[in-house]
């Protein structure tokens, strides 16, 4: 048996890589091109400039000046007096109480769900808040002129405010 040795190839073809690695080339190229044309140039700032220019026969601020904070303030929801329910209670000798403050209340915009007596002893006019619900408080207080405002107790509904009149403020 003879053995022959396997036919060679004449042609030859020369195989193109895909457009992904070409691509890639290209880019790697371009970057070394621009880091090389970069290179020891100063980095260009951007000048920043204050909005309102101070006045020449101004004084510029002293260290015992205090420049403003950087720090944003605290925006504080607003207090929608007509969203918030409102109870009233008296709780002194005065006939009518919690209904006339109840009415103010109404006039200016609280949600009065209801007025009656109060039971216990609380020293003083008081606007009880629930958590969610203080800024609200301390503006029912100062809509009604009472100085006494304290978080909710136990017994008082979580979902409104609560008044406790123990005499006339007005």
């Amino acid at each position: 048996m003879t053995v022959r040795p396997p036919k060679s190839r004449s042609q030859r073809g020369v195989a193109f890589p895909s457009p992904v690695a070409i691509l890639s080339i290209i880019a790697v190229a371009m970057a070394g091109v621009a880091f090389v044309a970069t290179q020891g140039q100063e980095p260009t700032e951007r000048e920043v400039t204050p909005v309102a220019q101070p006045d020449a026969g101004k004084a510029s601020p002293t260290p015992t000046q205090q420049l403003p904070s950087a720090k944003p303030e605290k925006i504080r929801p607003q207090v929608v007096r007509g969203d918030v329910y409102v109870e009233v209670y008296n709780n002194s000798g005065i006939t009518g109480l919690a209904g006339r403050y109840a009415g103010t209340a109404t006039e200016v915009g609280w949600q009065v769900v209801g007025s009656d007596n109060w039971y216990g002893t609380v020293t003083a006019s008081t606007v009880y808040y629930p958590a969610r619900l203080e800024a609200a408080g301390k503006l029912l207080a100062l809509d009604l002129g009472i100085k006494r405002v304290v978080p909710a107790i136990d017994s008082m509904r979580l979902d409104r405010l609560t008044v406790v009149l123990t005499g006339d403020a007005a």
